[in-house]
């Protein structure tokens, strides 16, 4: 093959342009004529697929290939790079959000090779000329390096990835995270401290933090990547830490989802700051990126999940009571004394204490004086990112709560549940490892509920909360809808919560979803005709979230779905009040309704503007007769009607 196309490239004289792309990409109404355009232009065009299986990748790339379209790219992209006949120019079109990762890696292998990487993005617009100058320039850029003698280079090798060791243990590194859910990672804190690790999670999103998200990530990115790696940039940029002594992590999910990727952005944007000595840890359970210096120890992992636990009993039971609370600033006040203990317990963690801890916290917020009053309940679910982060959903839940409203969070906890239960599925469904389901179905799941368990007990004790249901139940009603093989991102389980939450007498449910994530708008806004089908009372409401989402246009559809859900809720009970008369059924009453309709419907001005046209379209002379006639008495004589 290569020696057909030096031959072919000779034989015409002319450039060869592999045109990278999706295979949708083939469709003419899609790619809006590039191919012609580029040959018009005096180059051929070959596709990636037709070359790549002529490329190696020399070097460890540094994202995770965890596609065979990635991969099939990226060997495409190394052929392309060492050979002098041959261009590269990658198409995407918008939306398409993991073409982030696979545009910034073919970027680095192109360039790495001293060549010109072109990126064209097209749309549903037919308006080449942005198309055209690109493609022009490409061609100028070429003649001049070949009237220049510019040859490709060799692709220098990656500088080694900088490791955490035992010994930056010991020497107390700091450790930052990024922050997810305030209630929880305050515990995770708590418990990283305890076994050794100087770990801090970074309080909240600023806008400066934004900045640098935008500046270091790929802008076709998720929201949630440009968020945490914005954040962790800003802390080292402008915070006060030595940066000599100083590690970040942040966790990898290892499945399609880019956030298995979000730690090869974060190692690019730490390259382009010139500080990418700093250690990079991955908190995964697929064995990524290992770090010697850091390992989840069965002590460690049974903090984390007890913490994960308590931060979501926590925020359920802040949310139930703080919109009915008597005394203002009572359930925050309660909510601040466990959260402190329960820091505490992280310190002296034993699973007796944890279990005691438990019902004393739950008997505690039981206790809380509240009103009898009714709000209605809104469901928040979504990016999980989205969901839990004050500062990436805008404070949705004081949003809620200052419109008159009462939120309801679904648990983290069953987040974690979700991941395992995937591998079950794909086992037996996909014919995927069983060894793996068996890890995760069998141990993993069984392993995370015993230690929600004094959580979970507490709660279903109560007289006031709701316990979390279990992920078995919850994939069962996500299946009516769609299949569990919708796994990327949140996947089905967004469905199922919504379901979970529709079930729970909570009608009213904020979808929140990052601009870019294709499948979450797929299986959250995706299932909302279908969820209103099944539930004609359903007031559901997609949100989108993105750094250049407007906050006053996420306020008004969030006050807009509330109006909905109290017309809603006094719609009901005037329902409810109607069928209650209904019951107890009075005859003087209904007489009395029925009357009282009559009259309304014809009043007594009415009746007598009647009464009077038919006394003038009648003459006196027969009206007289007829009132005779009634009377059964006549006038006498010729005028005698009754022959009497």
């Amino acid at each position: 093959m290569r020696r057909h196309l030096r031959i072919y490239g000779k034989k015409i004289k002319v450039k060869g342009i592999v045109l990278a792309g999706h295979p949708y990409h083939i469709d003419p109404e899609v790619n809006h004529g590039i191919p012609e355009l580029i040959t018009m232009n005096g180059m051929a065009v070959l596709t990636e697929d037709s070359i790549s299986h002529l490329g190696e990748i020399e070097h460890d790339l540094r994202v995770e290939n965890q596609w065979k379209y990635h991969a099939r790219l990226y060997r495409a992209a190394s052929f392309t790079g060492k050979r002098q006949d041959l261009e590269f120019v990658q198409l995407t079109s918008f939306g398409c959000g993991l073409d982030a990762i696979t545009t910034d890696m073919c970027q680095e292998i192109i360039e790495g090779h001293g060549k010109v990487y072109t990126l064209l993005k097209i749309d549903e617009i037919n308006n080449l000329g942005a198309a055209r100058i690109r493609v022009r320039s490409l061609k100028a850029a070429i003649d001049e390096r070949e009237r220049n003698g510019v040859m490709p280079t060799e692709m220098a090798a990656p500088q080694p990835r900088t490791l955490f060791t035992k010994a930056m243990r010991k020497e107390g590194y700091t450790i930052l995270a990024p922050q997810l859910a305030p209630t929880h990672f305050a515990l995770l804190e708590a418990a990283g401290r305890v076994s050794g690790y100087n770990l801090e999670v970074l309080p909240a999103v600023t806008p400066r933090a934004v900045d640098e998200g935008l500046r270091y990530v790929n802008n076709d990115a998720c929201y949630p990547a440009i968020l945490t790696i914005g954040q962790m940039m800003d802390a080292l940029k402008h915070g006060d830490y030595d940066l000599t002594k100083t590690a970040v992590l942040m966790t990898q999910t290892g499945g399609g989802c880019r956030a298995t990727n979000y730690i090869s952005m974060l190692k690019k944007a730490l390259r382009e700051a010139e500080i990418e000595g700093i250690p990079v840890i991955s908190l995964n359970a697929n064995g990524l990126e290992k770090q010697p210096g850091f390992k989840l120890s069965p002590s460690l992992l049974t903090k984390f999940l007890a913490g994960l636990a308590i931060g979501d009993a926590l925020d359920r039971m802040l949310y139930r009571t703080r919109p009915y609370e008597v005394t203002q600033g009572s359930a925050n006040q309660l909510y601040q004394t466990y959260l402190k203990k329960a820091k505490t317990l992280m310190e002296h963690y034993s699973f007796r204490a944890y279990k005691a801890f438990a019902k004393e916290m739950v008997d505690a917020f039981d206790a809380l004086e509240i009103s009898s009053e009714k709000k209605p309940r809104v469901g928040v679910v979504g990016e999980i990112l989205v969901k839990f982060h004050p500062g990436a959903n805008n404070s949705i839940v004081d949003v809620i709560e200052q419109e008159g409203g009462e939120a309801v969070v679904p648990d983290l906890v069953d987040f974690l549940l979700y991941c395992c239960y995937d591998d079950h599925f794909a086992a037996n469904t996909f014919g995927r490892s069983k060894v793996k389901s068996f890890a995760k179905q069998s141990l993993a799941i069984p392993a995370i509920n015993q230690y929600r368990k004094p959580v979970t007990d507490a709660l279903r004790a109560s007289k006031r909360f709701d316990a979390p249901e279990s992920i078995e139940v919850i994939a069962e009603k996500a299946s009516q809808l769609l299949s569990l093989g919708n796994k990327m991102g949140e996947g089905w389980f967004l469905t199922g919560e919504m379901f979970e939450l529709l079930d729970s007498d909570v009608p009213n449910i904020a979808c929140l979803q990052p601009f870019a994530c294709l499948p979450n708008h797929i299986t959250g806004r995706g299932m909302i005709k279908g969820l209103k089908k099944l539930y004609p009372h359903a007031n559901i409401m997609s949100i989108d979230y993105d750094a250049g989402s407007s906050a006053v246009n996420q306020l008004n559809r969030i006050k807009l779905m509330l109006s909905i859900a109290k017309k809603g809720m006094e719609d009901r009970a005037q329902e409810d009040n109607t069928s209650t008369e209904a019951k107890r059924f009075n005859p003087k009453n209904a007489i009395l309704d029925k009357a009282r309709k009559v009259r309304d419907s014809a009043p007594a001005a009415k009746i007598g503007e009647t009464v009077k046209r038919a006394k003038e379209s009648v003459p006196s002379e027969t009206i007289t007769q007829v009132a005779r006639g009634e009377q059964g008495c006549c006038g006498g004589g010729c005028h005698c009607n009754c022959s009497k």
